[in-house]
């Protein structure tokens, strides 16, 4: 069992930044690859970064340059760090854990609101 809490959503203005972080507990024996993955109404949840423990990484194009993903893995724990956000980044954000870096794994944390908004 993987249990997966997120932190650092909120609202923020166009151009601003947020920290993200995602922390795992459990039997994470399995877990190469943790990540994020993100939803907004009405659309299909997509990915937005993901890395393995050895610290390779893939971005979604549209947030390349601006999103940077990093993890500490002593603590089990992922950040996601976003950078000139824009209003189309609003969405709800997942993170997941699992075995590769382009497929979602099957445990997912709850989720954390990110807005960008004037």
């Amino acid at each position: 069992q993987v249990h997966l809490v997120e932190s650092g959503g909120g609202l923020v203005q166009p151009g601003g930044s947020l920290r993200l972080s995602c922390a795992a507990s459990g039997n994470i024996f399995s877990i190469n690859a943790m990540g994020w993955y993100r939803q907004a109404p009405g659309k299909q949840r997509e990915l937005v970064a993901t890395i393995t423990s050895g610290g390779s990484t893939n971005y979604a194009d549209s947030v390349k340059g601006r999103f940077t993903i990093s993890r500490d893995n002593a603590k089990n724990t992922v950040y996601l760090q976003m950078n000139s956000l824009k209003p189309e980044d609003t969405a709800v954000y997942y993170c997941n854990a699992g075995l590769y870096l382009t497929r979602p794994g099957l445990h997912w944390g709850q989720g954390t609101q990110v807005t960008v908004s004037s």
